[in-house]
């Protein structure tokens, strides 16, 4: 802002010498110059991670019952315990990566905890005494307390590796671009669809390949490649050091929050001026940002704005107290944040009704006619069908829906990020609403006299929806978060995806936990029995088809206010 005019209000209003560790670090950044390498790397990496990560969570219920012989009720909640943990650890990852390690140190770390996971469950899949024995008869041995103990151990090393690894690469990906240079700004868009390419063609490759492995050859020969994948992953990435743009944390962004919020509290009776150049900016250096930037200031949340307010004592000491006055930029950046809750919690119930994939939709698959001509179709088998419906969503979106986007709104980008997420919420609703009317057609079949059962392909319309609704919600709120965050928080705000999955899971649960005892609360199946031919799955899609709308109508109302990030040119 203007410079002069701060000069002749106050010494507070005066530029403080910039911390020459910030500068220097953040010019070292932008001088760099840009090598394809490095998000090339980072590509490579994330798709024999999402391979490794993959060949050990999508066949893992079947380990724990086949192999260490569990029950059924045990290795499902095991599994949930582990999901739920693995989704959340991102966030304590992101955390350590904006506050103290920075993005590159981070994931360098955690694939420390990933190897030496995946090497333990290797082992144990490979030494007899660290498994039961085999079953012979109709007698299984248990496992063993230490068996669980090293598996468990495994798996958790597994989580905290992922979780790091997952909360920082992204963003670091993403950091390998200059959004102040437009070529490299374009490209950065390409970088998040291709990252969600690699993710899911990873997760195909392990449910189709990996799962066939592990349980018609060897577990031991699928964990090895998992392993295998990540050595290779590991070694890329260390390699491709040199190419790297490497931005490095300036202290806890969670203190400068608290700061705000302290200060705004501290002059909750002071009043706002009606000029807004009046707040105190401060230097770009005071900013938490790693990159000096300046945030321009909203009129939203006016109360925040009082921490920015310069008053008469401070004008006179001309010292700078960052528990009582903060700048505008500081304030802006926990405006962000209040603005960004709403979007995630949408994301959350959006996640939820994704996450129908892998339950509810087996399930209603595995109650239908599996063979298709002369093939068997397992049920679980569509969840890797829907990731090449993926991949030609992603081509036509890139090639059709967006330059004809770009056409009418004049957009570059085509449709905005918060446009593309509405798209993907408002697609979940007939996705849904089509699993639930092939119950419905499947029920009247089967309960009809001398009805046959309905083929699983009857399926497909319902996992194709789905695959397209995610392609333009996922990309997009990978982007989202990544670029509305303060630049101090990118890695903590882009966890806040895998904060929502791992909500969802326990969402569901609720979900199911809730209709199960109010529909068999009268003594009847529910709608929801072990034979579905006696209940009512159809009912329990609808619900979701209007909890997915009412989600997207939330959503709507909070995208329609929501205010996006500006950053002062200068």
């Amino acid at each position: 802002m203007d410079a002069e005019r701060g000069d002749a209000q106050s010494p507070l209003l005066q530029h403080h010498p910039p911390n020459q560790t910030q500068v220097s670090s953040a010019n070292q950044h932008y001088n760099k110059p840009f090598s394809w390498k490095a998000p090339a790397i980072v590509l490579a990496f994330e798709f024999l991670e999402s391979i490794a990560y993959s060949g050990i969570a999508l066949n893992l219920v079947v380990y724990l019952g086949t192999v260490l012989h569990g029950t059924t009720a045990s290795s499902a909640a095991n599994v949930d315990a582990w999901n739920g943990a693995t989704f959340l650890t991102p966030v304590l990852g992101a955390f350590l990566a904006d506050t103290y390690w920075g993005k590159y140190k981070t994931v360098a770390i955690s694939i420390i905890f990933y190897v030496g996971g995946l090497l333990v469950i290797t082992a144990s899949a490979v030494i007899p005494s660290l498994r039961p024995a085999s079953c012979e008869g109709g007698s299984c041995p248990p496992a063993t307390g230490f068996q669980y103990f090293v598996l468990f151990a495994s798996l958790y090393l597994i989580s905290i590796g992922t979780g790091g690894v997952k909360s920082a690469l992204l963003p670091f990906g993403a950091d390998q671009y200059d959004d102040s240079n437009l070529e490299e700004s374009k490209n950065k868009q390409l970088f998040f669809s291709w990252f969600f390419i690699a993710v899911n063609l990873g997760v195909f490759i392990s449910g189709t390949v990996l799962v066939w492995i592990q349980q018609n050859v060897a577990w031991s020969l699928g964990f090895g490649i998992s392993l295998i994948c990540l050595l290779i992953a590991t070694v890329a990435f260390f390699i491709g050091t040199p190419a790297y743009r490497v931005q490095l944390p300036t202290g806890s962004p969670l203190k400068s929050i608290v700061m705000v919020f302290v200060a705004s509290f501290k002059k909750r009776r002071v009043a706002v001026p009606a000029d807004s150049t009046l707040l105190f900016e401060g230097d770009d250096a005071e900013s938490s940002n790693t990159i000096p930037k300046k945030l321009e200031h909203t009129d939203e949340f006016r109360c925040l704005d009082k921490a920015a307010v310069v008053l008469e004592e401070q004008e006179i000491k001309g010292s700078h107290r960052p528990w009582l006055l903060c700048t505008v930029t500081q304030v802006e950046e926990v405006k962000i944040l209040i603005r960004m809750v709403p979007i995630w919690f949408t994301c959350v119930f959006y996640s939820a009704a994704m996450c129908q994939t892998a339950t509810t939709f087996v399930q209603q698959g595995n109650a239908m006619n599996t063979n298709i001509g002369s093939f068997s179709v397992p049920a679980a088998s569509l969840n890797s069908a829907e990731v090449i419906f993926m991949m030609v969503w992603v081509a036509f979106q890139d090639s059709v829906v967006i330059p004809i986007a770009r056409r009418y709104t004049g957009n570059p980008a085509g449709l905005t990020l918060l446009q593309r997420m509405g798209v993907g919420r408002l697609l979940a609703v007939p996705a849904l609403a089509a699993a639930a009317l092939v119950e419905t057609w499947r029920l009247r079949r089967v309960r009809s006299v001398g009805g046959g059962n309905l083929s699983i392909g009857w399926q497909l319309p319902q996992f194709v929806i789905l695959a397209c609704s995610d392609v333009f919600c996922g990309i997009a709120q990978l982007e989202f978060f990544y670029s509305e965050a303060p630049a101090s928080m990118r890695s903590l705000c882009s966890a806040f995806q895998f904060l929502a999955m791992s909500l969802a899971y326990y969402v569901n649960t609720l979900v199911v936990s809730v209709v199960a005892a109010a529909t068999t609360a009268g003594g009847g199946p529910g709608w929801l029995p072990a034979d579905l031919n006696d209940g009512h799955l159809d009912y329990y899609f609808w619900l979701w088809t209007g909890i997915s709308a009412a989600n997207y109508v939330v959503y709507t109302a909070f995208a329609k206010r929501y205010t996006l990030k500006k950053v002062v040119r200068q």
